[in-house]
């Protein structure tokens, strides 16, 4: 006599179901919220204070503080524009818009956004460096890549470039009076 189905309106028709082969099923809801998940996205949130070792095994953005070592190497790392991050970081390739005192290893490329603002050495094969971004720090780009971990040489250098006939073109370190 009464139906008690919530999902029959005044209409008597079902709203939220769909007829499959004349019996109802509920139609499943959006899938907007899981979105992040099934990308491989993981994400720190503004709130959160992160003190020590970072290592993951899924892409990552964070925009809140992380103190010690992120270790992402097969994976993408974004510091978002709240992100604050004192740490040295090994990633495939990172993208910073927030704020970076450390170094970047980055196996593939750095981007350095507007709005970004690093302090530290960058190691990668590709760095891009928007107009605007704050920059402190030397970049070693290197034709092949960048080997997270590798021991770097902070000497002043003096590059110039090596004519010898019959060999290709090649940039030679220069380091005689560098302040050591």
């Amino acid at each position: 006599m009464f139906d008690m189905n919530p999902l029959k309106r005044n209409t008597g028709k079902p709203t939220d179901t769909k007829e499959v082969e004349g019996t109802r099923a509920p139609v499943a809801p959006p899938k907007a919220a899981s979105y992040e998940r099934s990308t491989g996205l993981a994400t720190i949130g503004p709130s959160i204070y992160i003190k020590g070792d970072l290592t993951g095994e899924e892409d990552l953005v964070i925009q809140g503080r992380v103190e010690g070592t992120i270790n992402l190497k097969q994976n993408n790392l974004t510091i978002g524009q709240e992100g604050d991050i004192n740490a040295n970081i090994y990633a495939l390739t990172v993208t910073v818009e927030g704020t970076l005192k450390g170094d970047i290893y980055g196996e593939e490329k750095v981007v350095i956004k507007k709005s970004g603002n690093v302090n530290g050495n960058v190691t990668a094969p590709r760095v891009s460096l928007e107009d605007g971004a704050r920059f402190k720090g030397s970049m070693d780009m290197d034709y092949r890549k960048a080997e997270s971990g590798a021991a770097r040489n902070d000497t002043a250098s003096v590059f110039k470039l090596d004519k010898t006939p019959n060999t290709p073109d090649k940039a030679v370190a220069d380091t005689k009076g560098a302040m050591k």
